[in-house]
């Protein structure tokens, strides 16, 4: 992997020289709700991943187009439905799912073991395993100009990204901290920040070969929408606690327009 990836400033093929490192992202965890590997994939590897998936995307991906609010719910028990946190946004994507990512870079980097472990590591938990469901392990996003990724909290605790590709202006990830908890979904605050009224909002900016880890469950974000002529593609890698881990078929249908892998 040492063409691939800069294993020189991020030894993540020794373990045993990582705490530095470990102690690095666990504080930008806290701190911030996520931690970046800047220039982890390796500009000459980062730009054939690129060449590998762009005209994938561009000519055998499947649009993904729809119209949510940030939970993703038609209604929230105990929200009138013209509340603003349930402001309704439009969002659209070009997937390419794993089973068409076989053998590329991508899907390399996605499963060598050592980088799962060190993830595991920062993120605290004693584990972390490839997700079984064969569309969904591995995905790669593009979005075109004109598109974005609108507000939303993620449904996974943890959220790993690989940007391939970034935007020529616009595309940049936008997010607001720790704006619910658990026991405090904070709906006022999530109407404020939707009709514009939270100056919270921070942007991480990304460069393509960043390896991005994000604990979105509880922190809104989007994508804002790309300008100008180049798409953005990024990279989606799904790591579960837990082996087995699918998606139903009714999932896969909502995100990728079929409920098969291709043979």
């Amino acid at each position: 992997m040492r063409d691939i990836l800069d294993l020189d400033r991020y030894p993540i093929d020794q373990p045993d020289r990582l705490g530095p490192l470990i102690e690095r992202c666990q504080a930008e965890l806290a701190a911030n709700g996520m931690f970046n590997l800047d220039g982890l994939v390796r500009a000459e590897a980062i730009a054939k991943a690129a060449a590998e998936v762009a005209p994938m995307a561009g000519s055998d991906s499947y649009t993904h187009e729809r119209l949510h609010n940030v939970y993703f719910l038609d209604r929230v028990a105990g929200l009138a439905e013209d509340h603003p946190a349930l402001t309704r946004f439009k969002t659209i994507n070009h997937t390419l799912c794993g089973d068409q990512l076989a053998g590329t870079i991508v899907q390399k980097i996605y499963e060598w073991t050592p980088l799962v472990d060190f993830i595991a590591r920062a993120i605290g938990v004693p584990h972390l395993y490839l997700m079984d469901d064969p569309l969904a392990r591995v995905n790669v996003m593009e979005y075109r100009p004109g598109e974005a990724l609108n507000w939303h909290f993620d449904r996974s605790r943890y959220t790993t990204t690989l940007l391939i590709q970034a935007a020529e202006t616009g595309g940049e990830f936008e997010y607001a901290s720790n704006l619910r908890r658990d026991d405090d979904p904070n709906y006022d605050g999530v109407g404020r920040l939707l009709a514009g009224a939270d100056p919270s909002i921070q942007i991480n900016p990304l460069k393509a070969g960043t390896l991005n880890v994000f604990a979105g469950k509880n922190t809104l974000h989007r994508v804002s929408t790309v300008q100008g002529s180049r798409s953005r593609l990024v990279a989606v890698y799904s790591y579960y606690d837990r082996p087995g881990v699918h998606f139903s078929d009714k999932e896969r249908l909502g995100f990728y327009g079929r409920s098969e892998a291709r043979t």
